[in-house]
């Protein structure tokens, strides 16, 4: 037993020296690049980046010292992550150490940096340091001193000068039913109270909550006013004393918000919304949060299905029943999955998004009464729209389209923590993208004039996406992405530590917090440089995401709700285009009615064989117009009951019938081709894949040269020759570094290409 002890004191004796040696070591290095800051300043070097990396040293340091005092509370939490759980205690042990030497080698790239800037061996933009305060929502942009900014913060972030100086200054306030304290509409006096008190403030979001409500609802509005407590809205939207209370509380706090620096990010109307309403009797299991419906809503839904079918003869002819009237009729909710496909499915579907639409309409509206400039958005769950399953009531476009800014959460998969299963992006790619790009290509193509705010950022980590040695390269490469994809502001998941580095409450048993961002001082800085960076460049970057979508995708709910894998089908032909640097858009119904179709110059309909009346109307129309309409033998064939429709015809528009993915692809582009349309820039990738792994987009800047950016999304190093039509010489400058760089360069995984094309 003596034994044992001596050498538990031993080993933390060594842990300790060791921490102390690093932690002197890393102070070292921070006394040496605040010398060099004092130098590149006096050489009018911009020094924004360097301040910034002292700051997230420091606190990290800092952090590294409370976790060396609280082993035990950082292995409690490592045991929850599946596959951190076998190695908990060795991780909480190497977790201070981990950190200190990711500051120290943060800090030998931030000196080597500034040392090529002094020297003039490389060159810098300057970039603003954004004062929050000063910023304003300009229809699709953030503007700062008349120039376009890109925004981000943290969620749970102490809100201390160490913190908001460099690592985002959001403001807001949160508010929610249960602030309704009385029947007579009465509103907690210690949340009036602090609104009264609250200032003009910086930009920021007002979160609107809806887990709880008043605890004299339930009397007044039955006992099953509350349900589906297991999400985020956890009462029943159909349900009168729903609208009552929200009539009342915004009532009373909107006036009090209206027009406040601290709302101009708009109202959030709801975190994460989703309304599963299915079953599965075959698996004897109830889908993740899925549940049923009240009789509120039952009788909303005969309502509807009297507008839609008319008739109950209609009706009884689609679902094959024998009702007497709508009263009369009846549906199991949850509905079983084995009815996807079917009439019935097919209106359940349907309403679930027109009803939960519908709330959120109603939500806006009572907002503008009292806020005629207010801007609203929803955090939706990109991957409800890019996944297959259409039964959870979120209806993208019409909630996207009601939006005064566009709202998300938007993710990015990268290392899994759970699970064997080998997904089919992990085959190809370093990370998987499609939720941040397509949802975003989606969400851009219904609201091209709005701001894009992703209010719970997932692409450091989520619950089951996480490494502790994340190369900060990652980082760089999905802000970079998304930001070149419409993202304008973004609140970060996570900052769960309290000022002093301690684990906020929130957190203390949060299977999310072992090897997040928090334990991550390199990732963190990566991500405050890219937006530093993306703010030097502000103006390539909104022409990037101001680029014309000439070539669009139909999206038909109506496949999308009937078909099992529709969404999988679609990607297929939108992943084939990706890599071919054209700026891909959607088309739907809506859009096609709502905007210019002058904006796109040819539309692809693949795998879609459900369509609605009005859909296959709206592609007429464009045809008759003058549109161009590729599509396959699958799509087109029946409306959204299985019933035969008739063929488009061409009017004085052309259609262009082809099957495979390939030869889509390869007609859509020869298309742009004939047109003038693709960039004159051109850029030849190869690796050991086999399949194309780099996006890119080419813009022109303000000099009237072509900017090319390119991510490496690919799982292996890409080799790549930029060329530029009618010129064999051209010379590439590295618009980071400011200095000229291979115009065939090797990209490694997650690596950036940012470059100016110029001719010699």
């Amino acid at each position: 037993m003596k034994q044992i002890l001596f050498y538990v004191v031993l080993f933390l004796s060594i842990n300790l020296i060791q921490g102390q040696s690093l932690e002197k070591e890393a102070n070292t290095k921070i006394k040496t690049l605040k010398k060099l800051v004092k130098k590149a300043n006096k050489k009018g070097v911009d020094v924004l980046k360097e301040k910034t990396t002292i700051r997230t040293a420091e606190v990290f340091l800092k952090y590294a010292n409370w976790d060396a005092k609280n082993i035990d509370a950082n292995e409690s939490l490592y045991k929850l992550v599946p596959s951190f759980k076998k190695d908990a205690s060795k991780m909480a042990q190497d977790l201070p150490s981990f950190e200190r030497k990711e500051v120290s080698l943060m800090l030998d790239k931030a000196i080597l940096e500034i040392k090529s800037l002094i020297d003039k061996k490389t060159f810098r933009k300057p970039s603003p340091k954004v004062d929050w305060t000063k910023v304003s929502v300009e229809n699709d942009q953030l503007t700062f001193n008349n120039r376009p900014v890109f925004l981000a913060d943290y969620t749970w972030k102490p809100k201390t000068k160490e913190l908001t100086e460099f690592h985002g200054n959001q403001d807001g306030f949160f508010i929610t039913p249960s602030y309704v304290s009385k029947e007579n509409g009465a509103i907690n006096k210690k949340r009036i109270d602090l609104l009264n008190e609250k200032t003009d403030g910086s930009l920021g979001f007002i979160f609107m909550n809806h887990k709880g409500v008043p605890k004299w609802a339930e009397q007044k509005y039955g006992p099953n006013f509350s349900m589906r407590e297991d999400t985020y809205t956890a009462y029943d939207i159909d349900n009168p004393g729903a609208r009552e209370i929200q009539t009342k509380l915004l009532e009373a706090v909107v006036p009090k918000m209206a027009g406040k620096k601290f709302s101009q990010l708009g109202y959030m109307l709801v975190n994460e919304p989703h309304f599963f309403t299915y079953t599965d009797a075959k698996r004897k299991k109830l889908p993740w949060a899925s549940g049923g419906v009240s009789h509120f809503t039952i009788n909303k839904f005969k309502v509807w299905l009297s507008e839609k079918h008319q008739k109950i003869e209609n009706l009884n002819a689609v679902w094959n029943t024998n009702f007497k009237d709508f009263d009369d009729v009846k549906i199991d909710i949850p509905i079983d999955i084995k009815l996807k496909g079917s009439p019935i499915w097919f209106d359940w579907a349907s309403f679930n998004m027109d009803r939960v639409t519908d709330w959120y309409a109603f939500l806006k509206t009572e907002i503008t009464k009292h806020d005629a400039e207010a801007k609203v958005h929803l955090k939706i769950m990109p991957n409800l729209w890019t996944d297959n399953k259409r039964v959870h009531g979120i209806d993208l476009e019409a909630l996207t389209d009601l939006s005064g800014i566009i709202g998300n959460d938007s993710g990015a998969d990268h290392t899994y923590t759970w699970g064997k299963k080998i997904h089919d992006w992990q085959k190809r790619y370093a990370f998987e993208w499609r939720d941040l790009c397509m949802g975003f290509d989606f969400m851009k193509s219904v609201s091209p004039n709005k701001i894009n705010f992703n209010s719970e950022l997932h692409y450091l980590s989520t619950v089951r996406s996480r490494k502790l040695d994340l190369d900060p390269k990652y980082a760089r490469a999905t802000f970079w992405l998304a930001h070149s994809y419409g993202m304008t502001a973004s609140q970060i998941w996570y900052w769960p530590r309290n000022s002093d580095g301690s684990i906020s409450n929130k957190a203390k048993k949060d299977k999310g917090y072992a090897g997040s961002n928090i334990q991550q001082p390199r990732v963190t800085n990566e991500v405050a440089m890219t937006l530093i960076d993306l703010n030097s460049n502000a103006e390539e970057i909104m022409s990037i995401q101001r680029q014309r979508k000439p070539l669009r995708l139909f999206y038909s709910k109506t496949s999308a709700i009937n078909k099992k894998f529709h969404m999988d089908d679609l990607f297929q032909l939108y992943e084939s285009l990706t890599f071919e640097g054209v700026s891909l858009g959607f088309v739907t119904e809506n859009i096609i009615k709502k905007q210019d179709d002058k904006n796109w110059d040819v539309v692809a309909v693949y795998k879609t064989p459900f369509v609605t009346n009005s859909e296959l109307k709206a592609l007429q129309t464009y045809l008759d117009n003058g549109g161009a309409v590729i599509v396959d033998d699958k799509s087109l064939l029946k409306n959204e009951y299985g019933k035969k429709l008739t063929s488009l015809t061409e009017g004085k528009g052309t259609i262009i019938h082809l099957n495979s993915v390939s030869k889509i692809k390869e007609k859509a582009l020869s298309i742009l081709k004939e047109r003038n349309l693709l960039s004159n820039i051109v850029v030849k990738e190869t690796n050991t894949i086999g399949t194309k792994g780099c996006i890119w987009k080419v813009v022109k800047n303000e000099k009237g040269n072509h900017v090319l950016s390119v991510v490496n999304v690919g799982k292996s190093d890409a080799s790549l020759k930029i060329s530029l039509k009618g010129n064999k010489n051209i010379i590439c400058k590295d618009i980071i570094k400011g200095i000229l760089t291979s115009s065939t360069p090797t990209l490694k995984p997650h690596e950036i290409y940012f470059v100016e094309v110029l001719e010699k």
